[in-house]
């Protein structure tokens, strides 16, 4: 027995969420990868925690595409095993958002100490690193106009002299511009990247959290609708 009157008006809101849902799950997928992406791009960022988050994220925005497979189907049939297998799921995917909103806070009170890691030993690899690796951080450098850790003095092992930096480190990089010219101001970027990283990073991760947030705001009504069908279905079996 097909449902009538609130409920027909339900059933469509439920197609409605679904398509909500696939671009929330496009939205996830996409925002994961940007943040992967940001925060791996330089080959500066180790910590297991960074990668973890991300990844989680991607995962719940492939998942959320077979969920709305059951959303559409059991709304379409009005099957009540498919609708209670999509809130079920829904269920289950809103409570790892949610803690992977809570990883994203709380990884973004530790990134201080990861980026001061992580950038001391892109320092110490770089002079016996592949071009492919020094071509990353000399373009982290240049982009973020900074140089080493938190000063242009962590390159003092750069050279035997102890007073050159890389040439991206110059304000204007020319060949041979970072020779000599560690502490000239004038030439080159005295403030290190440790703060310009953290902050990029804190950033992506906001979005992370944002997203994550508003989403799971969104199934949950996309629960309390799918909710109302079942209780529809399942009182015209009653009537039927």
């Amino acid at each position: 027995m097909a449902v009538e009157g609130g409920m027909k008006c339900v059933k469509f809101l439920i197609f409605f969420f679904n398509f909500i849902f696939w671009l929330c799950g496009l939205a996830l997928i996409v925002v994961g990868v940007l943040v992967q992406v940001g925060l791996h791009k330089t080959f500066t960022i180790k910590d297991a925690t960074a990668s973890g988050i991300p990844i989680l994220i991607i995962i719940v925005g492939v998942v959320i595409f077979f969920i709305s497979f059951f959303g559409c189907c059991g709304a379409w049939k009005e099957n009540y095993c498919m609708i209670t297998t999509f809130a079920i799921f829904l269920s289950l995917i809103i409570i790892v958002e949610i803690a992977a909103a809570i990883a994203g806070y709380v990884f973004r009170n530790k990134l201080s100490g990861v980026v001061q890691d992580s950038l001391a030993e892109m320092i110490t690899h770089y002079e016996n690193g592949t071009a492919e690796f020094k071509d990353t951080v000399d373009k982290l450098q240049e982009e973020l106009k900074c140089c080493g850790v938190n000063s242009s003095s962590d390159w003092k092992t750069f050279s035997s002299e102890g007073n050159s930096v890389p040439d991206s480190c110059c304000v204007n990089v020319t060949k041979r511009c970072g020779v000599g010219t560690m502490t000239d101001a004038t030439k080159v970027y005295q403030k290190g990247c440790h703060d310009a990283v953290e902050a990029l990073l804190k950033k992506n991760l906001l979005w992370v959290i944002v997203a994550a947030l508003v989403i799971a705001f969104l199934q949950i009504m996309g629960i309390v609708f799918a909710c109302c069908l079942m209780r529809g279905i399942r009182s015209g079996y009653e009537v039927m």
